[in-house]
């Protein structure tokens, strides 16, 4: 009668490590394609909803109008904030609506005027528009300001002069990791302010990856 010899002490050893080595590979494998899928799917998320956020803001804009205390439409501008006039809800007043880059949160605050004669006062309604935004990491503006020929503004005090408005917001979830960074850009003409042969609307999102599309 044949007799098998059982496993040696040295190759139960060595059975051991190699099924180790090879249940540590699939486990890595696995966390790393998880990992990737929930960056990319964490991504798309936050693109869609920057999107979004960035239409909105583009509504916004384009319906720039005189405060409600007779203030000039545009109250401040600069490289990563805009604070405006704009009846954005169509009821009886005007709102002063401010977008407002802080680190990587773009947010929207809206205050009511109130009284009579009417005063804006309080600090208002503040909702988040976008996260994971990387501008200031990069040093690139926001918002960038032209005029009614398509110069660009000089100053931030020359708010008189602004026409158009450009948008660009640069989106990335975790910069270490692919998928890579997306840029929103969107523009908008200043209805109430505009003169003839002003630029139009335009919303575009792009990315490092030259991937793009066009919002109307």
């Amino acid at each position: 009668m044949n007799t098998r010899p059982a496993l040696t002490m040295i190759e139960a050893v060595v059975t051991i490590g190699i099924t180790s080595v090879i249940m540590v590979v699939i486990v890595n494998s696995v966390l790393f394609f998880y990992r990737a899928n929930a960056s990319s799917l964490e991504q798309s998320f936050q693109i869609e909803s920057a999107r979004k956020g960035v239409e909105l803001m583009v509504r916004d804009l384009r319906e720039v109008t005189t405060a409600d205390d007779g203030s000039y439409p545009l109250a401040s501008i600069a490289s990563t904030s805009i604070t405006f006039y704009s009846d954005t809800d169509l009821d009886a007043s005007v709102e002063k609506i401010t977008y407002t880059l802080s680190t990587t949160t773009l947010t929207r605050q809206v205050v009511d005027a109130t009284g009579n004669p009417s005063v804006y006062s309080g600090v208002g309604t503040t909702s988040v528009v976008s996260t994971y935004v990387r501008n200031l990491e990069e040093s690139r503006p926001v918002f960038h300001y032209f005029m009614a020929d398509g110069t660009e503004v000089a100053s931030y005090t020359d708010v008189n002069d602004v026409r158009f408005v450009e948008v660009n917001l640069v989106v990335n979830v975790l910069p270490i990791r692919a998928p890579q960074e997306f840029t929103l850009r969107s523009s908008a003409t200043l209805r109430n302010l505009r003169e003839r042969n002003t630029p139009p609307l335009a919303v575009t999102l792009s990315s490092s990856r030259s991937y793009s599309r066009r919002y109307f």
